[in-house]
């Protein structure tokens, strides 16, 4: 049971690390400092759909889940739980790098809000 509760507090916390790697940086009007964070996480997650690295809380939560006597998914986080139903089979390569290119493209435009709004 410890095991099952270990393996949704990953999934949870790799939500809240895709929420924020998108949307982080639009907190940078009120928290500057938090580009300080948001910039390496932005970075990873960007390569990781770039190159299709499996990020790592993606092992350990399926490890967690099997040591609590359930299953192991296939494949990576995003396309476990928000793609799955589309792309039963995986995620396509082309599919990942446009979700690689609008992350990025999400933060340019909040970065540069950030840099527009301070001038």
């Amino acid at each position: 049971m410890a095991y099952l509760i270990a393996a949704d507090l990953v999934m949870l916390l790799h939500y809240a690390f895709l929420v924020f790697a998108t949307f982080g940086g639009f907190l940078l009007r009120w928290w500057p400092d938090v580009m300080w964070w948001h910039l390496p996480v932005v970075t990873w997650g960007v390569t990781i759909a770039a190159i299709g690295w499996t990020c790592p809380l993606t092992p350990l939560e399926n490890r967690l889940r099997v040591a609590g006597g359930g299953e192991a998914y296939e494949g990576g986080f995003i396309e476990y739980y928000l793609f799955g139903r589309l792309y039963p089979n995986g995620l396509p390569d082309s599919v990942m790098l446009a979700l690689g290119g609008t992350l990025l493209l999400v933060n340019l435009l909040a970065y540069g809000l950030w840099l527009y709004g301070r001038h």
